[in-house]
């Protein structure tokens, strides 16, 4: 069989259209995570009051809804480098690979640890003890707010110098990637709020690619 006759034979895979909507539902899922487990767990609230007044049930849906995220997380990743197309670069592809591989794992480390703390709480009649109430709550803020959004924050900046070196996107979501990164980087410590930062980007960042698809493909830059 010649070299032709294989290559009719052979498709490209192209992502579908439909895909760039994972980031639309990726920012409404996980926005609802992070708002959830803010709500359970208070600035100033004594260990283990989050398992009272229904704040066990907010944590449990949290751990419910943090797999759907993380799936529509790695269908946004595959979208978003799929249109780097001929012009990625390498090195800031590895770094915006692994920081967002490296934020999704942090993300279910905390909402494994809150599903297990939540799972003690239903097992027995009594909230968890205040030592372990007081671990559970440094773990879960620790992972997604110190570790994790700052993940996001490298995520975003180097998106951000990738669409900057290669004029993909608009220069106005370019600075607003760069300043929504610096907010996150610095930020994340002082209010879960502020981690509501990062799906609002994404939102935005999915729509743009889905208005940008819906005006047809971009032109041959060979």
């Amino acid at each position: 069989m010649t070299e032709q006759s294989v290559d009719r034979h052979l498709q490209r895979l192209k992502t579908p259209r439909a895909a760039a909507v994972a980031g639309v539902l990726f920012a409404l899922i996980f926005g609802t995570v992070l708002v959830l487990i803010r709500l359970a767990l208070p600035d100033g609230a004594e260990h283990g009051t989050q398992w009272a007044d229904g704040h066990a049930d907010m944590i449990r849906w949290a751990t419910i809804l943090m797999p759907f995220a993380g799936i529509t997380f790695l269908w946004f990743i595959g979208v978003v480098r799929d249109g780097f197309g001929v012009l990625e670069d390498k090195f800031f592809s590895s770094v915006f690979l692994g920081s967002g591989l490296l934020f999704l794992a942090m993300m279910f480390a905390a909402a494994a640890v809150g599903k297990g703390l939540a799972a003690g709480k239903r097992a027995g009649d009594d909230a968890p003890s205040a030592e372990l109430a007081a671990f559970g709550q440094t773990m879960v803020t620790t992972l997604s707010n110190t570790y994790a959004l700052r993940m996001a924050a490298v995520f975003m900046m180097s998106l951000a110098t990738i669409w900057l070196k290669t004029r993909l996107m608009p220069t106005w979501l370019v600075v607003a990637s760069y300043v929504a990164s610096v907010s996150v980087l610095i930020a994340s410590d002082v209010s879960l709020w502020i981690t509501l930062v990062f799906p609002i980007w994404v939102l935005v960042v999915s729509l743009t690619i889905l208005s940008r698809r819906s005006e047809g493909p971009p032109p041959d830059r060979s």
